[in-house]
């Protein structure tokens, strides 16, 4: 819609900073079984104007209520009443309210039915019905976008959820924010994905610089640590048992301090959303800008990563769980890849969006450049006309074929490079270059991979539709999200031909063994 489109044409920065204001104004609501939405809404209207709201199933229907001020909440709170049941509770007065009717039989016939907003996205099963109506690949694509991606709704959800913990946390650090990072921000989010927060102090920072004025050196004095990993463990220790012990709703609190990335991680049931907190992770900000430029871009790219990511999840190819296969972000990052390799481009290299940076732009983080545009307005559209249907079949045509065992990709440069060490697949980190961010993946996962790449090809190039629409048979995308079976088991046998040679090379390369013959017939074997 147009609204959208003006949206995204604000920087990343002031979508963030317009979502978390948002956050500050929004209550959620517990509601009663049997609920007059009109006598709801008149009645929290007696404490401020309400700018908008929505309800929700969660155990229970719940309504998002978000103020045009931040002073109706403390207006709404003051008439609200501790709970009555015999339990001792924690006398922290959140956003989180429960409304019970107090005559609920006089209620009961003024009953009408609320309209839920989804939080979750429909069954493969019922996606497969809209596609095969739908009257092109392209189409489809688009069906699948609409039906997977984060509502408006839900990211309003995602936000509050992160203005909750930031209660917590300012006990502790006043001036603290908390944040959303990754997928939920990046616009490349499913509903139903994790919310990844991290504990912002560069406010803090900033602050400081404007207050040099006088005859003084003032600093705070703050209690001295041997490192900022330790540092950052302690503040999450502290977090997490706080959220554990005093945080309505949240659940299973684990904290994982001895991680790369120290975190905690929790189950939020009043939002329905798992979480992942950490602490001031910037060079994974810039990752979530970087993505949301480039989706922010091209209608096409959005809808081109979403078809990608759901048909690797229904082959198996990507898993929710930890392991050796490609993550959802390994497969971004190949889609953004593929699309900078089209001829003309349809999304910009990361040189090139640095060398568009402004003085602004200019980020060095850990000692890394992690510089690249932020304005819209100054990249330059892409005039690659090609139709998705196009892209998709040409993904898997440059995949199914790409060198894996020579090749790396590089989104900076935005084309292949010789691997510098011998993973199976090497997508170098954007910013982080001495990083491969596909490091997990072994070989038999990429094979598996390549194997269905070239089997999707092969069915997007000898598709038919009228014959199959006659049939009655899934056609275009949705027969490529169908498990492929027993029955394509010698076809996928036969496009897999190369494959295994492929390893043994790549085995012979990387191990630098002499004798070649023995372990050859050593695979046989």
């Amino acid at each position: 819609t147009d609204a959208e489109l003006g949206g995204r044409k604000k920087t990343f920065t002031e979508v963030q900073r317009e979502r978390l204001e948002q956050a500050e104004r929004t209550v959620l609501i517990k509601c009663p079984p049997k609920l007059n939405e009109k006598k709801l809404l008149q009645y929290l209207s007696s404490h401020g104007n309400i700018k908008s709201h929505f309800f929700f199933e969660n155990r229970g229907i719940h309504a998002l209520i978000e103020f045009s001020e931040k002073d109706s909440i403390a207006s709404l709170q003051d008439a609200i009443g501790m709970p009555s049941a015999a339990e001792h509770h924690v006398p922290f007065k959140s956003r989180l309210f429960t409304f019970m009717l107090k005559n609920p039989v006089s209620q009961a016939a003024e009953e009408t039915p609320l309209h839920l907003s989804p939080q979750s996205h429909i069954p493969v099963k019922e996606l497969m019905q809209k596609l095969c109506c739908a009257d092109s690949i392209s189409d489809q694509m688009y069906i699948l976008l609409n039906e997977y991606q984060l509502t408006e709704e839900n990211t309003k959800l995602r936000f509050l959820a992160c203005s909750l913990v930031r209660d917590f946390t300012r006990a502790y650090f006043p001036d603290s924010v908390v944040k959303p990072f990754g997928s939920s921000v990046n616009t490349f989010g499913k509903l139903g994905c994790d919310v990844d927060m991290f504990l912002d102090f560069h406010d803090l920072q900033k602050h400081a610089k404007t207050m040099k004025k006088g005859p003084f050196e003032m600093e705070y004095q703050m209690k001295r640590l041997p490192s900022e990993r330790l540092a950052t463990q302690r503040i999450l220790s502290v977090i997490g048992d706080c959220l554990d012990n005093f945080g309505p709703g949240c659940v299973n609190v684990q904290k994982i301090l001895n991680a790369r990335c120290p975190l905690v991680k929790f189950s939020h049931q009043p939002t329905g959303f798992q979480c992942d907190l950490s602490v001031s992770n910037s060079i994974a900000i810039r990752s979530s800008e970087l993505l949301y430029i480039y989706g922010c871009l091209d209608s096409r790219v959005r809808a081109l990563v979403f078809t990608v990511r759901c048909w690797a999840r229904v082959h198996g190819l990507t898993n929710s769980v930890p392991g050796n296969w490609i993550t959802n972000f390994s497969l971004t990052m190949m889609v953004m890849f593929f699309l900078q390799k089209r001829s003309p481009p349809i999304i910009p290299t990361l040189d090139q969006l640095k060398e568009l940076a402004g003085e602004k732009d200019k980020h060095i983080i850990g000692g890394y450049d992690c510089s690249f545009v932020s304005d819209l307005s100054k990249i330059k559209p892409s005039k690659n006309t090609e139709t998705l249907d196009v892209l998709l079949s040409e993904f898997f045509e440059y995949f199914g074929n790409f060198d894996f065992r020579k090749n790396s990709i590089n989104l900076r440069k935005g084309k292949e490079v010789n691997k510098p060490e011998s993973s199976p697949l090497y997508i170098w980190n954007p910013f982080e270059q001495d990083l491969n961010i596909s490091k997990n993946v072994n070989q038999p996962q990429l094979e598996k991979f390549v194997a269905m790449a070239r089997e999707s090809a092969w069915i997007l190039q000898k598709e038919v539709k009228t014959e199959r629409v006659i049939n009655k048979e899934p056609w275009g995308l949705a027969a490529l999200l169908i498990p492929f079976g027993k029955s394509n088991s010698n076809k996928m046998k036969n496009r897999m031909k190369g494959i295994g040679s492929e390893t043994i090379r790549s085995l012979l390369d990387s191990l630098k063994l002499s004798n070649a013959n023995n372990l050859q017939k050593a695979v046989g074997k």
